[in-house]
């Protein structure tokens, strides 16, 4: 491949997983509202606004056209707002 391909590619890479990263976003803002209305917990706070921190903020683990380490972040944010309270489900052995 050519330099100008090669770009084109990892441009529209680094555009399709900003898109998975942003939808990610706007689920677990979806999530956490979701939850919030239905009077139930959602966790801590702190997890929430530090993913959405991590996903904003330019400093990052992975340079920002490789969004795989903001939708990891994002993903366990989720899960963790998806966790009940009494929710102590164990890894097999």
């Amino acid at each position: 491949m050519d330099a100008p391909t090669t770009l084109v590619v990892v441009a529209v890479l680094a555009a399709a997983l900003f898109a998975v990263a942003a939808a990610v976003l706007v689920r677990l803002v979806r999530a956490r509202r979701g939850l919030r209305r239905a009077g139930l917990p959602t966790g801590p706070r702190w997890v929430f606004w530090g993913a959405v921190l991590y996903f904003v903020l330019p400093t990052d683990v992975l340079p920002d056209p490789v969004y795989l380490d903001d939708i990891g972040v994002l993903l366990l944010a989720l899960r963790s707002l998806r966790r009940t309270p009494g929710d102590t489900a164990r890894l097999p052995d």
